[in-house]
């Protein structure tokens, strides 16, 4: 909830339908933006209340043709986008928040079991990704030691997951990262660079440990 009183937008924009006058002005202006988060989340936690839910959400956000949301945590707003691609699925105990900034997801994807996704965050076509993985667009900030940090402004990055990538589970993608189209992130993974497209990447920090060559047609590891 935090986050959201101190900063209602991200730092970029994915793919969002034009913003109305209206919500510029809102997040221009503190008081207004104080007031907009209490109407829009209930009181100390960062889950819309049932209004937003259901009266507003449902005809603001895009879900694409045969998608599906099993039992999945919704931590939505209007003002942001929320769009799930045409057969693509997220499934159980995944959490969804676009308050920070938008998430776009493309079709054929498979989010898996117990995902947490914050924007703002972009997936593309035929993504696989695996079990308690965790997208962060956002970052608390600290740097003043006089405040707690859960009331410090947060700044927020867009995360990039293009076609065709695979994320295996546990992974962590930090924000402001790219991760290139083909790319396979390895179980356990921390990614705080920019993932080549056609690589392998696994550990913590994240490094490339194969690469696909043209030239051979093989999967190589990289030079010493």
């Amino acid at each position: 909830m935090a986050a959201i009183l101190t900063q209602a937008s991200s730092a970029a924009s994915i793919a969002e339908p034009q913003k109305s006058s209206f919500a510029r002005r809102i997040k221009s202006d503190p008081r207004l933006k104080k007031l907009a988060a209490y109407l829009l989340f209930q009181p100390r936690r960062a889950r819309p209340r049932w209004w937003v839910k259901w009266l507003a959400n449902p005809f603001v956000h895009t879900y694409g043709r045969g998608s599906l949301l099993r039992r999945v945590r919704r931590d939505l707003i209007p003002f942001n986008a929320f769009v799930l691609g045409a057969d693509s699925i997220i499934e159980d105990y995944t959490t969804v928040a676009n308050g920070m900034g938008g998430i776009v997801i493309g079709a054929r994807t498979l989010v898996g079991i117990a995902n947490v996704l914050i924007g703002p965050l972009r997936i593309g076509n035929d993504v696989i990704i695996a079990q308690n993985v965790v997208f962060s667009g956002m970052n608390h900030g600290y740097a003043d030691v006089t405040k707690p940090i859960r009331y410090q402004q947060c700044t927020a990055a867009e995360i990039v997951v293009e076609d065709d990538v695979w994320i295996g589970a546990n992974a962590v993608i930090t924000a402001g990262v790219r991760i290139g189209k083909h790319a396979v992130v390895a179980g356990g993974s921390v990614v705080t660079k920019d993932v080549p497209p056609y690589s392998v990447v696994g550990g913590n920090p994240a490094r490339i440990l194969r690469q696909y060559s043209a030239a051979s047609g093989n999967w190589e590891r990289p030079p010493a």
